[in-house]
């Protein structure tokens, strides 16, 4: 069976999904104007040392910046130092941007802290995930953005997601899981840690209530894992699993293991807590699709994907002060959405609207 690496077009980012069948395997979200900046390499300069926070923080240049953990068995970092570094945890949950040590040459140029290189694009991270699938675009502009070396892999007739993987890809922006056997999930994102309430219907299979809530919890968990696999919940994850006796939820650690194994991140299960809630870790590096769903670049992308889909007609967008200065910060995506429907778009602020309210007219 065919494996496919999909590309759909919206203004400011394109959706990847890999897929089989009507199957998705694999999804993310790039967004050109706004990388999440993981394994970039920056020439960085120590702009404050924090020995109670255990490192220090790093001009990166261009108003940019990152935390560099102390390093054990190397030299005391110092003020004014400067050194070349890695980005491997992108900002997120409020904090900024990780780094590490990059090896450098001897001798550092004279320059302004600032960028040296980029790090792999959501595409390249995909692309050598799934080294066999076939690459496919819905749209000229989506071709463009291959890189050359994976241009051969290009099917080269143009092809919109299939109706059941656009269906799929919508439904990982819904708090709310379809699980096996009528069962579903419930996400919750905090500052601190993911919440997941799984929820069951009444076991009606004629076995004791115990056994048949156990075996729905069983049976639903592979599919719970593909979500938080997909939709990149990373951090402290707390499953509360449904109608089982605390004393009984032991069991569902083995099953719980063994749905973790397909998880590139490798995300380790802790036990079950005195409250009976499954502890999970998954490693976060990247930020997790209900954060960039949610941050105001990702709500003003949301706006104007509707106008690209469902109001062709407006040419005014008015929008409060959070969402007219997020599409100011991205003006490709606004000239990608006057592109995409091909009529002009202007922007219009309105003080006395909410952040992210916006109407349109004619």
């Amino acid at each position: 069976m065919s494996v496919y690496l999909r590309l759909a077009t919206y203004p400011g980012e394109l959706r990847i999904a890999v897929t089989q069948d009507e199957t998705l395997l694999d999804y993310a979200l790039w967004r050109p104007a706004a990388p999440d900046g993981v394994d970039d390499v920056y020439l960085g300069r120590i702009s404050a040392h924090a020995p109670g926070m255990g490192g220090a923080f790093v001009d990166l240049g261009g108003g940019a910046s990152g935390f560099l953990p102390d390093q054990k068995g190397s030299d005391t970092l110092t003020e004014g130092q400067t050194l070349t570094v890695r980005v491997v945890r992108a900002a997120q949950g409020g904090k900024g941007v990780r780094l590490k040590p990059e090896k450098a040459p001897a001798t550092l140029p004279a320059k302004p802290p600032g960028l040296i290189s980029r790090g792999p694009t959501p595409l390249d991270r995909l692309a050598a995930r799934w080294p066999d699938a076939t690459i496919v675009v819905d749209s000229p502009a989506a071709a463009a953005c291959l890189p050359v070396a994976l241009r051969p892999r290009r099917q080269q007739e143009l092809q919109p997601f299939p109706e059941e993987i656009a269906h799929a890809c919508t439904a990982l922006e819904e708090p709310l899981i379809s699980l096996p056997g009528g069962m579903q999930a419930s996400i919750t994102p905090t500052p601190a840690l993911v919440a997941i309430d799984m929820d069951a219907p009444p076991a009606k299979t004629g076995w004791p209530k115990q056994t048949a809530q156990f075996a729905a919890n069983r049976d639903a968990l592979p599919a719970l894992m593909r979500q938080i696999r997909l939709r990149n919940l990373s951090g402290a994850i707390l499953i509360d699993p449904a109608g089982l006796a605390t004393r009984k939820r032991q069991a569902l650690l083995e099953p719980v293991k063994a749905a973790l194994q397909d998880d590139p991140l490798r995300p380790r299960c802790l036990g079950i807590t005195a409250l009976g809630l499954v502890e999970l870790v998954r490693a976060r590096i990247h930020p997790s699709l209900p954060e960039l769903l949610s941050s105001p670049h990702g709500q003003a992308l949301a706006v104007l994907r509707h106008l690209v889909t469902q109001e062709m007609e407006a040419t005014v967008l008015r929008g409060g002060l959070g969402l007219i200065t997020a599409l100011e910060q991205d003006p490709q995506a606004l000239a990608d959405c006057i592109s995409q429907r091909g009529k002009p778009l202007r922007l219009q602020l309105d003080p006395a609207l909410p952040d992210f309210f916006w109407t349109t007219h004619a």
